[in-house]
């Protein structure tokens, strides 16, 4: 009878042990398998909203491939790149690797002030003849923006530079929104796409605008010209206006013209804007500005790893290139100095010691790296998802740009602009465009490599006096944690230089349009409405 009267309580005491049991696994594994959080990917700004994707087909990414081959993505999104994913100190640190900087309550400002008014009647016409390369035309072509405002011309749509290193026949309406440009920019400069016939002929004042010159360099000597004629010609437009010290309303003229009238043609647009999501589709990314082609290392002198005859070969092209105007370079010395391009085997060790996983999504915006596959082999090894326009799109998809190298680099532009992070191996002009526009775009994260602090950290490297691991990553991240893309003004001349070289010391417009074109906004405690100062 007593067994009988215990039994049920027996039975009781087993099912609440199992319950018990069940709670505390589920706990468990709550705990120390949680779910990775959703990537944070910015939406895109007005100028960059995608398309609707085409259905993409999955191929596995096989390790023969050369790095250039055509890759198509998967349907669905990959896992983030993972790292330490069985501690919540592992999740921290890769939120910390995405994590844009605080734009510290600074927005676009680029509106024109209140006494603004509509362009005054037009003296003349001003042709432009853009040179360099894609970014360097752009910078040239705001900047002639900003100079038809000021001498009161009408402006003539730019013509490309065809005579460069790259041999680019593209003509203005092939790269820009030819018609997006004069309509954006009626109430500030009159644009026209060509010249009037009866002036065709006419006598032109051809002028190499003097460089970085301000407002009574154009107001005086340059607008004077139009007393003896009707068309002025730019021969060039690079670096033609100052950085520094222009009206407000000029400052943030080049900016409406460089971030909202200078848009890519419609069909740069669509192609760019769907190589975005195609990358997107691995999650988080970095667009890699790897600027090792041919035409950068023999400009720079930079032979770093090179072999003797690859050193010869940009030796002869430096030689031979006529608007090149040095030629003797020590590479060592250039290298020591910091004023060398990243290799890509450099590169692959730095961003593994800013604590990158080994599966992070890379968009290399290149043309093609000197080398090819072999000088690329050491960084595939490191990040086996190296992924280019070649890779994400189809050879039928990218004919249209081929053998057109602006086109070609809009398409690495748009990547760049819209990636989570933008890292580039040196600071070119592209490096240079893309930080800037990134900056006024809301300070997305650009992390600026320190080539002269990174140098003797690889030559010990080189050398066996120091190795990779934990002491070479606290270094590289400890020499970078301040030159993520946060906040801050333009840089202003070096202290003690003078003449053309002050201003070239300058940090340029483009690069940080801060404070010009991007204000603080407050919420006063008596106010609701932002105020801007």
């Amino acid at each position: 009878m007593q067994k009988k009267r215990w039994r049920p309580l027996v039975v009781l005491r087993k099912v609440l042990t199992c319950a018990i049991c069940s709670i505390a696994l589920v706990a468990l594994f709550s705990v120390h398998v949680p779910a990775f959080p959703s990537s944070k990917v910015p939406k895109f700004s007005d100028p960059f909203k995608l398309p609707t994707q085409h259905e993409i087909k999955y191929q596995r990414l096989s390790a023969e491939r050369s790095w250039t081959q055509e890759l198509a993505p998967p349907h669905s999104k990959s896992p983030l790149p993972s790292r330490k994913l069985d501690s919540a100190g592992g999740i921290l640190d890769l939120e910390k690797l995405w994590k844009p900087p605080s734009n510290r309550d600074f927005i676009p400002c680029a509106e024109p002030g209140l006494n603004y008014t509509p362009p005054a009647e037009s003296r003349g016409y001003l042709l432009v003849h853009t040179n360099g390369g894609l970014n360097q035309m752009r910078a040239g072509i705001c900047d002639m923006v900003a100079v038809a405002r000021i001498i009161n011309a009408t402006l003539v749509i730019p013509e490309l530079d065809k005579r460069s290193f790259w041999q680019d026949s593209s003509n203005f309406s092939d790269v820009f929104d030819e018609d997006h440009f004069i309509k954006a920019l009626a109430n500030d400069v009159k644009v026209i796409k060509k010249l009037p016939k009866e002036l065709a002929n006419a006598t032109r004042a051809v002028k190499h605008f003097r460089s970085w010159s301000g407002m009574e360099y154009y107001e005086d000597e340059i607008a004077s010209m139009w007393e003896d004629y009707q068309v002025i010609r730019a021969a060039k437009s690079d670096s033609r206006l100052a950085n520094n010290n222009l009206p407000p309303d000029i400052q943030k003229l080049r900016c409406r013209g460089c971030y909202e009238a200078l848009r890519f043609a419609p069909r740069i647009e669509a192609m760019g804007k769907l190589l975005v999501e195609r990358m997107r589709s691995y999650g988080p990314y970095i667009a890699l500005h790897l600027r090792y082609e041919k035409d950068m290392l023999a400009f720079s002198g930079c032979t770093h790893d090179l072999s003797a005859d690859e050193a010869d070969e940009l030796r002869m092209i430096r030689e031979t290139t006529p608007y090149w105007k040095v030629k003797d370079i020590d590479s060592r010395e250039q290298r020591s100095k910091g004023f060398c391009p990243l290799t890509p085997k450099e590169v692959g060790i730095f961003l593994t010691g800013l604590g990158y996983p080994s599966n992070t999504p890379i968009y290399i915006a290149a043309g093609e790296i000197y080398g090819g596959d072999s000088r690329m082999a050491d960084l595939q090894s490191r990040f086996p998802l190296l992924m280019s326009k070649e890779k994400l799109a189809s050879v039928e998809e990218l004919e249209p740009f081929r053998n057109h190298a602006s086109q070609m680099a809009a398409l690495d532009y748009i990547v760049s602009v819209e990636s989570d992070v933008f890292i580039p191996s040196y600071s070119g002009n592209m490096a240079r465009a893309v930080e800037g526009h990134r900056r006024f775009l809301g300070h997305r994260k650009t992390i600026s490599p320190d080539r002269k602090a990174l140098v003797r950290l690889f030559d010990k490297l080189e050398q066996g006096t120091m190795s990779e691991g934990k002491s070479l990553s606290y270094r590289i991240s400890e020499i970078h944690r301040r030159r993520q893309g946060s906040p801050r003004k333009r840089k202003g001349p070096i202290s003690g230089t003078k003449g053309m070289d002050r201003f070239r010391s300058e940090e340029a417009f483009y690069v940080n349009p801060l404070p010009d074109c991007l204000c603080r906004k407050e919420l006063p405690s008596a106010n609701v409405s932002l105020v801007m100062r």
